[in-house]
């Protein structure tokens, strides 16, 4: 009997339940380690949608202004209203002779970037300024804004 007993112990191949629990178990640890890391990279590679949109705002902006000596709207400068991969809504808030203020808007699933959602570009005669934060006050700290414009 016990000899009959090893030898169909010893003839079970495969994996019990518990096995199994296990295996997933450590599957689940492993996944909530690396998917917000993987979200966080995601967010931070989007960003480069923003800074390549304001910039070809800037370029627009500077060729109306040398062209008719002020700056002016998204239709008059020929860009359109959202960046090229879609992660961000564009608005241009202000303009005048002297500056202008351009703005992205993190859209879709970059609008879980929180810190970064509200992006802006102030240009005022030569200087610009970069502003970011999670609403239209533009809040972030001096830190988080030049991570969010990758200064």
């Amino acid at each position: 009997m016990l000899s009959e007993r090893i030898a169909m112990h010893a003839r079970q191949h495969g994996h019990t339940l518990i096995d199994t629990a296990i295996a997933l178990a450590i599957a689940a640890v492993l996944a909530g380690i690396a998917v917000p890391s993987f979200d966080g990279a995601l967010r931070k590679a989007r960003r480069a949608d923003a800074l390549i949109a304001v910039a070809q705002i800037q370029g627009a902006q500077e060729r109306l202004r040398s062209r008719g000596g002020r700056y002016g709207t998204l239709d008059e400068i020929g860009v359109g209203s959202t960046s090229r991969s879609g992660h961000y809504t564009l608005q241009v808030t202000a303009f005048d002779g002297d500056g202008y203020t351009a703005v992205a808007i993190a859209a879709g699933p970059q609008s879980r970037d929180t810190a970064c959602r509200y992006m802006s570009v102030r240009a005022a005669g030569a200087d610009l300024s970069y502003a970011s934060g999670a609403d239209t006050a533009f809040a972030n700290a001096a830190p988080a804004n030049r991570q969010c414009w990758s200064l």
